[in-house]
């Protein structure tokens, strides 16, 4: 007996519900009893379907362009086959190489450790766009991490696009990423790969990094929202992960010993000579200091600095090119970095407003290691006669520059075995990181890598930038100028006039 025809279109149903089971899986992947179901009466409509045709299936199969045909599908078949185990297989055993000029992509032997050492899942949020300077570099990056590491998920923001997301980290410019571990949170503002390793650390850690400042000698205060204070120092601080506190030498009888990193920020009266004391045990001992020293203080210095072959030289620093753009010749853009841990990729310029220069004496200072790590321009001297209008240079009273205004110093010996290593960081004004300027891009960076390298852990200070292939230009206020006029008028100006010597050669023709 011959089988009749279904007068529904059994095949057509289902391969549509084929489709709708594809459809709510990607919809809604946790209802999958709604899946199997449509999938499975998908099946049933094909296999009812084949039933009803199988007579036209069985003649059509015996032609001989169909045995071509079938032999050509399964070709296709099997290089599909293929294909789809190639993919499988590459994204699960992926082969990087790495042919930039100096291995830029390449992670340290102390970042793959810190890989294999992480006991949990770490999200990190990049809040970046496309055509943002760091955009290529986080993802690069990342994904050499990635590869490391499966307990790392990426994903990247636009700011502009998703802006209630931003605002829910709180984040206020863009190439900014944010490590997620746990209850511990770290952000970052450079896709180096000492401040990436350094962020993991940290983010892994159930116990934070302890910030201290000293109080006692009219500091900064840490609740002070004033321009002239740091609560948004503080903030910033606490956004990075640290735990924030403050400490009265005066009436404690040392550094709390669980104290990371201690920080002087612009004392304007006397230190004495016991909280200087209490001061140097506490680095003796491997402890971390940052000192934040502004010219025309009470607070003198001399002493301590001294035990590490440092002196604040005279005067106010002035400085004809690095400087604010219509700004006091006072306001440094300093610009000249030295290349070290902290300045690594530090691109922007930091804005210094009325600083002081470093002096480091190596007879007194032999013993230890001493980096300039920011220094002003040729054109620059220390001023020290600030009372007329004019400020001009003056060889018998003032000090030509380039001049220091920022230094780090560690122990050329190595600390034993188990012992951390001490830490100093010197910089000649504390105003670059209170509330009028941290939000400034160059200060809150270079604040934010100088805590970080005195904060960081001992199996990362051995963790050394990579000196980048390309190095980036930033010009000064006179070749801004400079730039201007030629882009903006020289080059147009020499179109219109080659145009107009065209136009009259063709005319006379």
């Amino acid at each position: 007996m011959e089988m009749t025809r279904s007068p529904l279109p059994i095949g057509a149903i289902g391969t549509g519900l084929a489709i709708a089971g594809v459809i709510a899986y990607s919809l809604a992947p946790d209802k999958l009893w709604l899946v199997t179901l449509l999938e499975g009466v998908a099946l049933a409509c094909f296999i009812w379907a084949f039933a009803a045709h199988f007579e036209q299936v069985k003649r059509f199969s015996s032609q001989r362009s169909t045995r071509m045909g079938a032999n050509s599908a399964l070709v296709v078949a099997l290089f599909l086959a293929i294909l789809a185990v190639v993919n499988f297989l590459a994204a699960r055993h992926s082969i990087r190489w790495d042919f930039s000029e100096n291995q830029n992509y390449t992670l340290a032997p102390e970042t793959y450790r810190v890989l294999r050492n992480l006991t949990r899942d770490v999200s990190i949020t990049v809040f970046t766009r496309e055509k943002d300077p760091g955009y290529q570099g986080y993802k690069e990056r990342l994904d050499s991490y990635r590869q490391a590491s499966s307990k790392l998920t990426v994903q990247f923001i636009d700011p502009e696009r998703q802006p209630k997301v931003a605002q829910n980290y709180g984040v206020t410019r863009t190439d900014v990423a944010i490590f997620e571990s746990g209850p511990q949170s770290v952000r970052i503002t450079s896709p180096a790969e000492v401040e990436i390793t350094g962020a993991l650390v940290r983010v892994s850690k159930d116990s934070k990094k302890r910030i201290v400042f000293l109080e006692g000698h009219g500091e900064r205060s840490l609740e002070d929202k004033d321009r002239g204070g740091m609560a948004l120092t503080k903030e910033v601080l606490e956004k990075q992960g640290y735990e924030v506190g403050t400490v009265t030498l005066l009436q404690e009888p040392a550094v709390p010993s669980n104290t990371d990193v201690l920080i002087v920020a612009g004392p304007r009266r006397a230190i004495t000579k016991e909280e200087q004391e209490r001061i140097q045990a506490y680095v003796v001992k491997g402890g971390h200091l940052l000192m934040l020293l502004d010219p025309d203080t009470q607070a003198s210095m001399d002493d301590l600095l001294k035990v590490w072959g440092l002196e604040l030289g005279p005067g106010v620093l002035v400085d004809l090119q690095d400087r604010l753009a219509q700004g006091d010749l006072t306001a440094l853009l300093v610009r000249t970095f030295t290349d070290h841990e902290i300045t690594h990729e530090l691109t922007a310029a930091v804005l210094f407003p009325l600083a002081r220069h470093l002096v480091f004496h190596e007879e007194q200072g032999k013993d230890w290691d001493y980096v300039p790590l920011a220094r002003t321009s040729p054109r620059s001297w220390a001023e020290t006669d600030m009372k007329g209008r004019v400020v001009s240079y003056d060889e018998k009273a003032d000090v030509q520059g380039p001049l220091a205004l920022a230094a780090a110093l560690t122990p050329k010996q190595a600390p034993e075995e188990g012992k951390p290593r001490p830490a100093v960081v010197v910089v000649g004004n504390s105003a670059f990181a209170s509330n009028g300027f941290i939000n400034f891009v160059g200060n809150s960076d270079f604040f934010q890598r100088t805590v970080g390298w005195l904060s960081e852990e001992g199996d990362l200070i051995s963790l050394t930038p990579k000196d980048p292939a390309v190095r980036p230009f930033t010009p000064n206020p006179l070749q801004e100028r400079i730039l201007l006029y030629v882009q903006v008028i020289f080059l147009p100006a020499m179109t219109v006039l080659c145009g107009l010597l065209v136009w009259r050669k063709r005319r006379r023709l």
